[in-house]
């Protein structure tokens, strides 16, 4: 288990997270700019950004839970709850929804067993929608973790969670 800071305030967050969010905000003038980074740095260490976290991140960064809660709601890519080990965006834009995305979606979630938004039995995958993934000229598109894949099939997406 990751150490935890003691001294007020910072309940919560681990001293790396700590560090790692100080470090981020030394590169800016208004430590609010760090918002996003510092979210991104709790994420990365837990998964997803709790409530307990976002109000500690929020004292640290001199905002209001609100303020940041309106940065981590607003950026797609910022969990509020618990997420598998490999997150899985699936494009619902029009263009991906008009060449197939709900069967791509529907194919995910049958193979994982999972509902969109939930965890897989084994802690590794969750499905979410997202907006767009910017690769509408190979549409339909998922994000595997970090990574895109473009021109889905269902022989595709069988390959991709084959592996």
């Amino acid at each position: 288990m990751k150490a935890q800071m003691e001294s007020p305030g910072f309940k919560g967050l681990s001293l790396a997270e700590v560090q790692e969010i100080n470090a981020e905000m030394s590169h800016y003038e208004n430590k609010m700019a760090a918002s996003i980074e510092a979210l991104k740095i709790v994420q990365k260490h837990r998964r997803w950004v709790s409530d307990a976290c976002l109000v500690a991140v929020a004292e640290l960064l001199e905002m209001s839970p609100a303020q940041l809660e309106g940065v981590a709601t607003f950026y797609n890519l910022i969990y509020r709850q618990p997420v598998g080990k490999t997150v899985i965006h699936y494009c619902n834009s029009v263009t991906c929804w008009m060449l197939g995305a709900e069967t791509i979606r529907e194919r995910l979630c049958q193979y994982l067993n999972v509902k969109l938004g939930e965890i897989s039995a084994d802690g590794e995958y969750t499905v979410l929608p997202i907006v767009c993934l910017g690769a509408c000229d190979h549409a339909p598109v998922v994000m595997v973790g970090n990574q895109l894949k473009l021109d889905l099939t269902d022989n595709a997406v069988n390959e991709i969670l084959e592996r």
